[in-house]
């Protein structure tokens, strides 16, 4: 796979989600995407979130470093970073913004 190399503007683009966003307000998977940042729009809860395959370094799961975010309720307000493949939610509503 040939790397695209993107200019400064470009990155930071994509750093800050300006690859479109999906709003998630039930218990619908998404998935196949590349999502880094999370925002809650109300108290939420994972019934799964999935780091980017071959990161291990963001909270989530599986393939994660941390405690599992399985039982952690996220506050409505706060918006977490990272690169993430899917999640599902068990509660709550999210904007979810894509890289």
């Amino acid at each position: 796979m040939a790397l695209h190399k993107y200019s400064v503007n470009e990155s930071n683009n994509i750093g800050l989600g300006q690859a479109g966003s999906i709003l998630e307000t039930g218990v619908t998977a998404v998935s196949g995407k590349e999502i880094v940042a999370i925002t809650f729009l109300e108290d939420a809860v994972f019934s799964l979130l999935t780091p980017e395959s071959g990161t291990s370094l963001y909270i989530g799961n599986s393939n994660n470093n941390g405690d599992s975010t399985a039982s952690v309720t996220f506050p409505q307000g706060v918006t977490i970073f990272g690169r993430w493949s899917a999640f599902t939610l068990a509660s709550g509503s999210v904007v979810a913004y894509l890289g």
